[in-house]
């Protein structure tokens, strides 16, 4: 049974735009089910979780992305939960993805689907829409945390061989990944196989403008993570998981954080920094959707409302920009 926001809550629909080459059809704004925000890694939250996934419902969100990695497990099993309570399991999409370890790199075919059962049974669905490499993509393997090389992706024995094995057998839809590394690796997975999607870190803060030229002329579909630069943008403390993880460390918030205090004298009265986050991102042609880290019902209304304001003004988000690459000693000639 659909639980509904409360009234007091009304919620403005968000629009959609086709996802690269899928031909699906995806809300503006993405529920992100991660360890940021940590809602739908924490057991002791149902209720608000059931909540939460209700008014993104009601918002038109229909795209909705976790990971084996997210709480181990705990999302996959939490968000299949709360959509089947919602009556909605049926009617959205869901992107999951598969991290492989070093002790996995001998047998990727069966590590990858022993990963994407689990993920199955989690979520309690036969099939996602789509899968999504998440390892970063270096030289060499380990040349960042977690790391694997080109030859990993496409060799004969490698991940793309098996995503076209589960697409196949009909357990994923598409096949994406989370677009980190080093630009010369990635550059040569991307070119090197038909990519459906790719998971872009794209912010006022980092704007990836020749990652997303480049998806754009594969007809790559992104998806927009870290639009809050991990709450940085949105106001917010580190949270406990960026206290603690391998993967955009407390120095990297810290970093951002400090950048985000240089653009605030730059916005308009009324105008937060978390609404010209949304704005800035959705505002990109080459970007589908944005995915979104949300821990309350208010945050959903927030992020909907701000993508019914439409894009930035263009010279507002020329000048964010400008600031946020500008060294801090330029800005004070």
């Amino acid at each position: 049974m659909l639980l509904h926001c409360p009234a007091s809550m009304a919620l403005p629909k968000l629009q959609t735009r086709t996802l690269g080459r899928t031909g699906i059809d995806v809300s503006l704004i993405s529920f992100g089910a991660g360890p940021v925000p940590a809602l739908m890694t924490d057991s002791a939250a149902l209720a608000l979780q059931r909540q939460t996934l209700g008014c993104a419902l009601e918002a038109g969100i229909n795209w909705f992305d976790t990971a084996a990695t997210y709480g181990n497990g705990a999302s996959e099993l939490h968000l299949g939960a709360a959509l089947r309570e919602l009556g909605a399991a049926n009617r959205v999409h869901v992107g999951t993805k598969v991290r492989l370890a070093e002790g996995d790199l001998n047998d990727i075919r069966g590590a990858v689907k022993r990963s994407v059962t689990a993920s199955l049974e989690r979520l309690g669905l036969s099939r996602v829409t789509l899968i999504q490499l998440h390892n970063s993509i270096t030289a060499q393997r380990g040349d960042q945390p977690t790391s694997i090389s080109p030859r990993d992706v496409l060799g004969q024995d490698g991940v793309v061989r098996v995503f076209e094995e589960l697409k196949s057998d009909g357990l994923v839809e598409n096949y994406g990944l989370t677009a980190l590394g080093d630009a010369p690796s990635l550059d040569e997975v991307l070119c090197g196989a038909p990519w459906a999607t790719a998971q872009v870190c794209c912010n006022l803060l980092e704007p990836q403008v020749a990652l997303l030229t480049l998806c754009a002329r594969l007809g790559v579909g992104v998806l927009a993570i870290r639009v809050m630069a991990g709450g940085a943008l949105a106001g917010q403390p580190p949270s406990q998981h960026t206290r603690t993880t391998k993967f955009f460390p407390l120095p990297i918030y810290e970093r951002d954080q400090q950048t985000a205090a240089r653009l605030e004298p730059l916005l308009p009265a009324g105008v937060s920094l978390k609404e010209t986050a949304v704005r800035g991102v959705i505002g990109r042609p080459q970007i589908t959707t944005a995915v979104i880290g949300f821990a309350t019902p208010t945050q959903v209304k927030e992020a909907a409302e701000f993508a019914a304001a439409g894009p930035l003004p263009t010279g507002l988000l020329a000048a964010l920009q400008l600031a946020a690459t500008a060294p801090p000693h330029s800005l004070m000639a």
